[in-house]
């Protein structure tokens, strides 16, 4: 069937989360954690076989290839059984396993999505610093291995600042504060185009937030699982964190009024079944703070975000500097 009469997949993948579904749709189809769970035991019987028995090493490469799950699917194979093993396929918003990625990208088109890849054109995103040498191997596999006829990989951050724009008349000109799971990016975008000079990283992004809020509810001594901890976190973070215009005053409100804004999260132990609760508080509003104040999370940053966006404006061209400031920010996650 002619590609052109059918939507285009789009597949956004994230060092954390992919995002998948059909151009023309308000949302995605699926948001998974981007994780491979593969079945060791093949892994390790196609190492073992000896190079002569090519046989054994043939049908274990072939099981390991069918025997594999991701995203929750993939945590809950590897929490139930030890013979899975997971594999995280991108690290700091760059691919850094290619085997596992090719397996991912296979399930999201066959399992999830459910489409032919030779009936549908491509849309991938990519991180704005990502090299040609990436986007070159990407094409490979999506041309080769699921012989699509036809791709085109674009920039998140450029995409992000167009999704922000509620009517037709979109200007494609802004920054684009990009903090994705692993990596943060501060994006300057001039009529469509990224100005790849002036991008600024910090070593800040959404797992550190996570990390954060897990070792101040640790050290408050919250009754939490420690296996649960880290899911706990997240799902606070997403839940009942908030960024607020003064740190101070914050921390009187909630002193004054605990009621208020003392959130209780509960929960049921993995392992016993039993439930459980705690109290959410102080760190609804610290976790995003480690953007505007890095020093309370790491002493080796200390570079607020908003001067880091400031940077990245300054060094941009010039002619395009009064623009970037009179334009809105686009946060992306």
């Amino acid at each position: 069937m002619d590609p052109t009469s059918r939507p285009a997949v789009v597949i956004d993948n994230g060092t954390g989360f992919t995002k998948m579904g059909f151009a023309g749709n308000v949302e995605p189809c699926f948001i998974l954690p981007t994780v491979v769970a593969v079945n060791e035991s093949f892994l390790n019987q196609s190492r073992s076989s000896s190079k002569s028995n090519w046989l054994a090493q043939h049908s274990a490469g072939v099981m390991a290839d069918l025997d594999f799950f991701i995203g929750d699917e993939a945590l809950a194979k590897s929490r139930s059984s030890n013979i899975y093993n997971l594999s995280y396929p991108m690290r700091h918003g760059q691919v850094d396993n290619w085997d596992a990625m090719e397996r991912y990208w296979q399930q999201c088109i066959f399992n999830y999505l459910r489409c032919d890849p030779e009936d549908h054109y491509f849309l991938l995103t990519e991180s704005p610093l990502t090299a040609p040498e990436t986007r070159e191997y990407t094409g490979e596999i999506m041309f080769e291995t699921f012989n699509v006829p036809g791709l085109y990989i674009a920039v998140n951050s450029v995409l992000a600042l167009a999704a922000g724009y509620t009517t037709s008349k979109c200007e494609m000109t802004g920054v684009v504060v990009d903090v994705g799971d692993g990596a943060t990016h501060v994006v300057p975008v001039a009529d469509g185009y990224v100005i790849g000079s002036s991008i600024k990283s910090i070593p800040i992004a959404g797992k550190d937030v996570t990390h954060f809020i897990q070792q101040l509810m640790r050290e408050r001594g919250e009754n939490i699982p420690p296996e649960d901890s880290f899911e706990v976190a997240r799902q606070v973070k997403e839940m009942h964190c908030y960024t607020c215009s003064d740190i101070v005053k914050e921390f009187n409100k909630h002193d004054k009024e605990p009621a208020k804004y003392i959130k209780q999260w509960r929960g049921i132990k993995p392992k016993t079944g039993a439930p459980y609760s705690c109290d959410v508080g102080y760190e609804r509003f610290l976790g995003p703070e480690i953007f505007f104040n890095p020093e309370i999370y790491r002493s080796d940053f200390a570079t607020p975000l908003p001067v880091v966006i400031d940077k990245c404006i300054q060094s941009a061209p010039i002619d395009t500097r009064r623009a970037l400031y009179k334009v809105k920010y686009s946060f992306r996650e």
